[in-house]
């Protein structure tokens, strides 16, 4: 039986190299590919895939929403994430969105197609790395919910979640009743304070603190 999967990634190189891979695969096909949220929503209505393949840090609408969307819209796909991520935290929301394996992109090479053999067979995969990541941060930690940083004012705290979760500038501003020139001030203001430069920095950063359930 011919495993039908749907990529969704915002990196294009990354995602037509995954492609080409997944091609050399005799018994899984790329029924369709995707580069941010809503589109790995649209094409998953579309192609009736057997697997979505999603990472988390995309536009419109981050890997774990599109996952929790998808379990109540087309439970009978099953989701893998592949991210670059490790953070235990990261682990926990997908799988609670409804994600059945979690795959790093550094092991997407040698781990992918097994992975989607896995979960396409009705089964849960978590790649050896992901697995020690896992159990060393709770060790390290001791604790599942770290503290929201001091540094952010509530408004601040409000724009990092809502930047976290892919939401754009222009609904930021309309949901929070400010202008959008203020939505960027609040932003840069984040990124000063906490050393970041990048919105995947930024999702990441929220998701390891709390301050989103994604």
């Amino acid at each position: 039986m011919t495993i039908r999967v749907v990529l969704a990634d915002d990196h294009r190189m990354l995602r037509d190299a995954l492609v080409i891979m997944l091609g050399r695969e005799t018994d899984i096909e790329v029924a369709g590919v995707a580069d941010d949220g809503p589109s790995a929503l649209a094409r998953a209505h579309e192609c009736a895939p057997d697997v979505i393949v999603l990472d988390i840090a995309m536009p419109g609408m981050n890997g774990v929403e599109v996952a929790r969307r998808l379990r109540g819209e087309l439970p009978q796909i099953r989701i893998l994430v592949l991210s670059a991520y490790t953070d235990k935290r990261f682990v926990q929301e997908t799988l609670k969105a409804g994600a059945a394996g979690y795959v790093t992109k550094a092991a997407a090479a040698t781990e992918l197609p097994r992975a989607i053999r896995a979960v396409a067979s009705g089964q849960n995969y978590l790649s050896p790395e992901i697995t020690s990541a896992v159990v060393s941060q709770y060790a390290l930690d001791g604790t599942d919910s770290p503290p929201v940083a001091p540094a952010l004012s509530a408004r601040e705290r409000e724009v990092l979640r809502l930047v976290a979760e892919g939401v754009r500038t222009p609904a930021i501003a309309r949901r929070l009743g400010i202008t959008e020139a203020t939505v960027e001030v609040h932003r840069r203001n984040v990124m000063r304070k906490l050393d970041l430069r990048t919105v995947a920095e930024l999702t990441k950063y929220a998701v390891r603190e709390g301050l989103t359930s994604l």
